[in-house]
């Protein structure tokens, strides 16, 4: 089932294309990655999928339902989750009560307000950080967790709002060799367990051909190839606009 559906969209910034007239979609269970080079549209396009942009033409369907220029928010609670290029977590609050901020928002803090903030949700906490490797960590504060234990969380956050699309902006960013390869494997392992659609965007190119399950390439706001890993390796164009030398050395 298609989860997301992108129509002929567009979005201009003076007299810019930053996006012109991009058409894919992402399938339950699908990791999609979005590649390019800098400037090539992938931030203003995922910024129109989640809401923090309006597009100037076309439409973004969620499970069917048109979400085109809806407030961060509404995407959000109709189960659009979002991990950034820089953590963002609080960095004063514990592991668990990050996630506990999530769950509480999911739910609209509708139950058990009766109850100390601390306590509520905290077993769905739990769950989702030992899911994510970081259980043990769940009362440290986030502010001194190394940076890869970090994107564990955000990932956890992620999750917590019970999304059907993720939308990962350079999830490994930052982080170790081996520390991206694990990241993305348990990301790829969580998500086909979930039937969550991910669309993501990465510019180490071993993590896009070794995760994802097929490939879109924008340049200048065009979409110039899709397809499968290989598909996309292989393709003259992108190895000449995008890939270049890279492309010999992945």
């Amino acid at each position: 089932m298609t989860v997301l559906e992108v129509r002929d969209l567009y979005k201009g910034f003076g007299g810019v294309q930053a996006v012109a007239g991009i058409s894919f979609g992402v399938a339950e269970g699908e990791l999609l990655a979005m590649i390019g080079p800098n400037g090539a549209g992938k931030s203003t396009c995922f910024n129109m999928l989640n809401g923090q942009l309006r597009p100037d033409g076309g439409s973004v369907h969620l499970n069917g339902r048109d979400i085109t220029g809806l407030p961060p928010r509404d995407v959000s609670r109709l189960g659009v989750g979002r991990t950034f290029q820089i953590t963002a977590t609080f960095g004063s609050m514990t592991v668990a009560e990050n996630v506990q901020t999530t769950l509480i928002a999911h739910h609209r803090g509708l139950r058990g307000l009766w109850r100390p903030a601390a306590a509520l949700h905290r077993d769905a906490a739990m769950a989702l950080l030992e899911r994510v490797g970081m259980a043990e960590q769940a009362d440290r504060a986030c502010g001194v967790l190394a940076y890869g234990d970090l994107k564990r969380v955000e990932l956890a956050v992620a999750l917590a709002n019970d999304p059907m699309l993720l939308l990962m902006d350079e999830p490994t960013a930052g982080m170790a060799p081996g520390e991206r390869v694990e990241l993305m494997a348990l990301t790829a392992e969580i998500t086909r367990e979930r039937n969550i659609a991910v669309l993501f965007t990465e510019h180490d190119m071993d993590v896009v051909f070794t995760h994802a399950d097929r490939v879109i390439v924008l340049n200048r706001g065009k979409l110039i190839a899709e397809g499968t890993p290989e598909d996309v390796r292989a393709n003259r164009r992108v190895r000449e606009l995008y890939l270049g030398e890279s492309a010999e050395a992945g």
